[in-house]
């Protein structure tokens, strides 16, 4: 294993549904590429030595404490035709007009829970929250219902929220003692 990382590899299994786990090397640089141009749950097609093409998602990858750099990867292989559940990031869009009138955006979630099919996972989950005011919330009920997948957080759950601006408290002046 250390030769194959000297040489720009990374060490990593693939793994599915009723299926043998395979041993394989990918190169490190072009897996960062893809992660990088395509998102953590990009489908992504390995040649495996002896065998066929086999569609994988990155499921788990260790890196070095110290470097950083990757170390082993897990790819799980994905069945097309069906639902996975996958954890995709939230980028909120634009700026709260609560926000501009001295609220304070929180976002307690930063990442959805969906099921899909594997062509069918969006790379993100972009909230608008121009129109939020002060005190309004975006639950996960709230978000706009898509035929490609379906969220699995409780729908009670908020995912951004504009608070009230923090009163300041003056400090009494002290009385004669």
């Amino acid at each position: 294993t250390n030769e194959l990382r000297r040489e720009g590899n990374i060490p990593s299994v693939v793994y599915g549904k009723d299926k043998d786990v395979i041993t394989v090397s990918v190169d490190e640089i072009e897996l960062l590429k893809t992660v990088r141009d395509e998102g953590q749950n990009a489908i992504i097609s390995l040649d495996v030595e002896g065998g066929d093409k086999v569609d994988v998602m990155l499921y788990d990858y260790q890196t070095h404490p110290v470097k950083g750099n990757v170390t082993h990867a897990d790819f799980y292989i994905v069945d097309m035709s069906e639902a996975l559940e996958v954890s995709v990031a939230i980028r909120i869009d634009g700026e709260a007009a609560g926000s501009r009138e001295g609220g304070i955006l929180q976002q307690p979630l930063f990442e959805l829970q969906i099921s899909a099919k594997p062509a069918d996972i969006p790379e993100e989950i972009v909230i608008d929250v121009t129109d939020l005011e002060i005190g309004d919330s975006i639950f996960v009920e709230d978000l706009p219902v898509s035929d490609k997948y379906e969220f699995l957080d409780d729908a009670e759950t908020a995912v951004v929220s504009v608070l009230p601006p923090e009163e300041e408290v003056e400090d009494e002046p002290a009385g004669d003692v």
